[in-house]
C-alpha cells in the first residue's frame, strides 16, 4: 500500500475520531453509550494505523499526526487513570520520548550554540582588547587579571548569579522565539554561543581560565542543556509553520505548540537543579574535581535519561499529552 492510498483509505476514520474527541471535551460520558463504543472502535483502528505507519512510513508527518491522535484518544478510552498518574507518566516517560523524538533539531541547536562559542573563544584569545569591548559589563569581571588577593566571595557570587539569570532568560526566549519560524530561536542561541565563547576566551587570556571553569561547570552544562532542549522545542514549533504536513497549518501549529510547552515545563525541574547546585554546591569551597564531577554528573544523568527513557519501543503507546484540549 502506498502512502497516498493509506491516507485516502483511513482519513475518514481519523477525522471521525478527532470529532469524537472534540465532542467529548475530556469526558467520554458526553458521547453516550453508542458514542463510547464507537470511540473505542475508532481508537483501535487508529492504533493499528499508527503501528502500520511506524513500520511503513516512519519519516512521514502522518506518523506524528497519528501518534498525537492516538494519544488524545487514549485519555478518553482509559479515562479511569487519575490525573496524578498521567503527570507521573509524563515525567517518567513521555517527556523523555518527546525530547528524543527530534534528534536532528537537538543536534542543530547544539551546533548553533557550540559552533559560535568555539570560534569566539579562539578569537577572544587572539584579540583580547576587541573581545573585552564585546562583553557586557555584568560579565566583565571574568576578564579582570587575577590579583594577589584573588576574587572575593561576593564577586564570585555576583558573576555566577548574573550568568545563571542570563541562562534562564535565554531558556525561555529560545522557546518563545520559535514562533518566528524558528529563525529568532536560532539567532538567539547562536548569539549566546558567541557571548559564552568570548567570555571564556577572554577569561583564559586574562589568566582566569581555572576560576571561570569553577564558576561555570557546576551548573553550566545542565543550563546549556536546558537552553538546547527548549530551543529545539521552539524550532519544532517554528518548523510546523513552514511544513505543517498533510493537515492544515493552524491545528498543526496548535498541536506542536502544546507539545513544546510541555517540553519547557518538563525542563524546568532541571533549571531548578542547576540553581540548587549554584546556591549550595559551588559556594561550599569544594575542590575543583568535585565541582566538575557534580556539573558533568548532572549533564550525564540528563542525557542518559533521554537515551534510555526516550526510546520508543515497537508496540508501546506513544507519548500522551497532559491535556486533551484541541
Amino acid at each position: 500500500m502506498t502512502l497516498d492510498a493509506f491516507i485516502e483509505a483511513r482519513r475518514g476514520s481519523w477525522t471521525e475520531l478527532e470529532a469524537q474527541i472534540e465532542r467529548a471535551k475530556g469526558r467520554p460520558e458526553r458521547l453516550g453509550a453508542e458514542g463510547v463504543r464507537r470511540l473505542g472502535t475508532l481508537y483501535r483502528g487508529a492504533a493499528a494505523d499508527l503501528a502500520l505507519a511506524r513500520r511503513r512510513f516512519p519519516t512521514d508527518p502522518v506518523r506524528g499526526r497519528l501518534e498525537r491522535l492516538v494519544g488524545r484518544a487514549a485519555l478518553l478510552v482509559y479515562e479511569g487513570r487519575s490525573r496524578r498518574t498521567s503527570i507521573a507518566s509524563f515525567f517518567k516517560r513521555d517527556y523523555w520520548r518527546t525530547v528524543a523524538e527530534r534528534p536532528a533539531l537537538l543536534a542543530g541547536a547544539w551546533l548553533l550554540l557550540l559552533g559560535p562559542a568555539i570560534l569566539a573563544a579562539f578569537w577572544a584569545m587572539q584579540n583580547p582588547d576587541a573581545a573585552t569591548s564585546f562583553i557586557p559589563g555584568d560579565f566583565a569581571a571574568a576578564t579582570d587579571p587575577p590579583s594577589d588577593a584573588g576574587t572575593t566571595a561576593a564577586q564570585e557570587a555576583v558573576f555566577s548569579v548574573e550568568l545563571f539569570t542570563h541562562n534562564i532568560q535565554v531558556t525561555f526566549l529560545a522557546f518563545a522565539l520559535g514562533i518566528t519560524l524558528g529563525i529568532g530561536t536560532g539567532l538567539l542561541i547562536a548569539f549566546n554561543g558567541l557571548l559564552l565563547g568570548t567570555i571564556a576566551g577572554a577569561a583564559i587570556e586574562a589568566g582566569n581560565g581555572e576560576a571561570f571553569a569553577e564558576f561555570v561547570i557546576p551548573h553550566g552544562p545542565i543550563e546549556l542543556t536546558c537552553i538546547v532542549v527548549t530551543a529545539a522545542a521552539g524550532m519544532r514549533m517554528g518548523w510546523t509553520l513552514v511544513d505543517p504536513g498533510r493537515g492544515e497549518r493552524r491545528p498543526a501549529l496548535a498541536r506542536e505548540a502544546r507539545t513544546a510547552v510541555l517540553v519547557v515545563l518538563g525542563t524546568m525541574p532541571w533549571l531548578v537543579a542547576a540553581g540548587i547546585t549554584e546556591a549550595f554546591v559551588r559556594s561550599q569551597g569544594l575542590p575543583s574535581g568535585v565541582l566538575i564531577a557534580v556539573g558533568l554528573g548532572l549533564f550525564g544523568l540528563y542525557w542518559s535519561l533521554v537515551f534510555i527513557l526516550g526510546r520508543t519501543r515497537e508496540g508501546t503507546a506513544p507519548p500522551v499529552p497532559l491535556t486533551d484540549a484541541p
